[in-house]
């Protein structure tokens, strides 16, 4: 499936690949596992662009940060292509999560199925509040915040998300980042700052809204002046 020029697991350095890149290589991904479910074995960069609305250009030349992936007059095999994608996005191992924060977004997210079908897991959820603490949700027990730091340790925990108050955001940041954290996802509406070694990704649901209200909103100024026009 690939050349010589890249070994199995081997991808680029994070500088050299554009983030909106590993962000459509996930969108490949799941796209790639949806027709493997239902029964495709192949597929060429022209059809998958086509699902995902990309050029087969662009999902070529995003491949092509990785290395040469699909064989000539067949296109990509689904099952190894989703492979090289799990190795590139580092999927391909168990990931246990730690989450802070037990209120109701919280609990929505223990209940989604979907972190496990890409190799997540919430190993362990903390919350500052006693009446909290000890309760199981899901199959996952509430800890208090004093027992992260061993837990992280004990369980070799890179990933932590953030799921409190955008006031209480920053302390459960320094928290996770203390306890040996790596990545954190942040779902409080607020910039975090943190030490260069540690990742972040943000989650602003109010964000993605008004990027759609910008959308439709200048969708319907376009046709309007378009009608006044003609």
């Amino acid at each position: 499936m690939t050349d010589s020029r890249t070994q199995p697991g081997e991808t680029p350095s994070d500088a050299s690949v554009p983030k909106v890149v590993v962000s459509r290589i996930s969108l490949y991904l799941r796209e790639l596992q949806r027709l493997q479910a239902a029964g495709q074995q192949t597929i060429s960069s022209s059809q998958l662009g086509t699902l995902l609305g990309f050029s087969d250009a662009q999902v070529r030349k995003d491949l092509g940060f990785f290395g040469q992936f699909g064989y000539p007059g067949v296109g990509y095999r689904c099952d190894e292509l989703i492979r090289a994608m799990r190795d590139i996005l580092g999927t391909n191992q168990p990931w246990p999560v730690v989450m802070l924060g037990a209120g109701n977004l919280g609990q929505a997210l223990l209940g989604y199925r979907g972190f496990g079908r890409q190799n997540f897991s919430i190993a362990a959820v903390f919350d500052a509040d006693p009446a909290k603490v000890g309760q199981t949700i899901q199959g996952v027990r509430i800890h208090p915040l004093d027992d992260l730091p061993g837990i992280v340790r004990s369980r070799g925990i890179r990933l932590g998300m953030i799921v409190v108050p955008a006031e209480r955001a920053q302390e459960a940041a320094d928290l996770l980042v203390a306890a040996g954290v790596e990545g954190i996802v942040n779902f409080a509406p607020v910039t975090l700052t943190l030490p260069p070694h540690v990742d972040v990704v943000s989650v602003d649901l109010a964000i993605e809204l008004e990027q759609l209200s910008f959308a439709v909103t200048n969708k319907l100024a376009r046709s309007l002046g378009d009608a006044t026009a003609s």
